[in-house]
């Protein structure tokens, strides 16, 4: 099966002309808008895997109970469409007022399990299709690679292609590699390269790899998604790797877990304990107000209190298209948080994200009357 590529090129800019029709009536949306968190399905590179498979190479669905197992079953067929069909996806955005979505792969096909050459040639499949995705529609879409990183080599030497040749802006990652830490000094040339070459990093999770005690309730999801982001943070502060690359872009899915909403834990445990201190000499939090995260919180006191913490230049609009677990009306989210401002909104919407992935917005209609 492959993607549709039915749909003609947004006309030049039709993103500022744009009416978007939510709940009945007609807006104009005030600022413009990039989604850093959504994802795509590259079937050929299912297919080239398909025979090697086994349960346990998902621990998300290894873990699942069978409520939840049945759950997304009865779920998949109307996912097909909205992960791989592009006239699908342009129809949501516009209703949803997205402008800009940053592609990445749906986090099933990390494929870190695989054989490092075959996991290259799926990275490289998938790498393709989200490039061809952001050519046919480049004022409507970005690209975000996909490597294997069970392979430093081959990690660094895709992510170069990715982004000198296929013209990608940067690279999603799991928090885990088969349960190997990102500060692992092997994974340093990756990280390295990344800055070397300006590339985001979108760190995204794929439940928690050890989720014996998460299988009921979606629980794998629900505390496991953000618990391996929030374990995955700590190592990369604690094992050094932001204080070794400090220049890194780093954007944490789902609002950066639970250590943003915690992290005087770990300036306490830095000053008390010798081992707690083993890699850096500058207060854990420090680091922590280095990375992005994205808007995927729920609730507008969370996203204030992001915003009053970290800054509103540290903030990016999320939506986790195009799964149950999304941002309900993600745009209207953000403008209706008390005590942003209008140039708070603007920054969460899609400035600090055009910053990061070095695109260009479209200009901003104006705002309703």
């Amino acid at each position: 099966m492959s993607l549709v590529y039915t749909c003609a090129p947004a006309a030049s800019g039709a993103a500022t002309a744009r009416r978007n029709k939510a709940k009945g009536r007609t807006v104009r949306l005030r600022h413009p808008t990039v989604d850093i968190h959504c994802h795509v399905f590259t079937p050929e590179a299912a297919t080239l895997v398909k025979d090697l498979v086994r349960p346990q190479n998902d621990p998300y669905s290894f873990f699942h109970s069978a409520a939840s197992k049945q759950t997304d079953a009865r779920q998949a067929a109307a996912l097909v469409p909205k992960l791989t069909s592009i006239a699908e996806r342009l129809k949501v955005m516009d209703t949803e007022g997205i402008d800009i979505q940053a592609i990445s792969t749906a986090p099933i096909q990390y494929y870190y399990w695989a054989d490092g050459t075959l996991a290259l040639r799926t990275a490289q499949l998938i790498n393709n299709n989200i490039a061809q995705i952001c050519a046919v529609h480049p004022d409507r879409f970005v690209g975000l690679a996909t490597v294997p990183m069970q392979v430093t080599d081959y990690a660094v030497r895709e992510l170069t292609r990715a982004v000198r040749e296929l013209g990608l802006k940067g690279v999603e990652i799991c928090p885990h590699v088969e349960q190997e830490e990102l500060s692992a000094e092997r994974f340093r040339p990756f990280f390295a390269k990344a800055e070397e070459l300006g590339a985001l990093i979108f760190m995204h999770p794929h439940g928690f790899p050890d989720g014996r005690r998460l299988a009921d309730h979606f629980f794998q999801n629900i505390i496991g998604n953000p618990l391996d982001t929030t374990v995955a943070i700590h190592h990369l502060i604690f094992g050094g790797v932001l204080d070794a690359y400090p220049r890194l872009k780093i954007v944490c899915a789902h609002g950066g877990g639970y250590l943003p909403a915690y992290a005087g834990r770990i300036d306490h445990a830095h000053a008390a304990r010798p081992d707690a201190r083993t890699k850096i000499s500058q207060k854990p939090s420090s680091y922590l107000k280095k990375l992005y995260f994205d808007t995927i919180v729920f609730t507008h006191q969370q996203l204030a209190y992001l915003a009053k913490q970290y800054g509103t230049d540290h903030l990016l609009l999320g939506t986790d298209y195009p799964y149950d677990m999304a941002l309900p009306d993600a745009v209207q989210f953000v403008e209706k948080t008390p005590g942003l401002t209008e140039r708070d909104k603007a920054l969460i919407l899609g400035g600090n994200a055009a910053r990061l992935l070095g695109v260009k917005l479209p200009k901003a209609p104006p705002s309703p009357r």
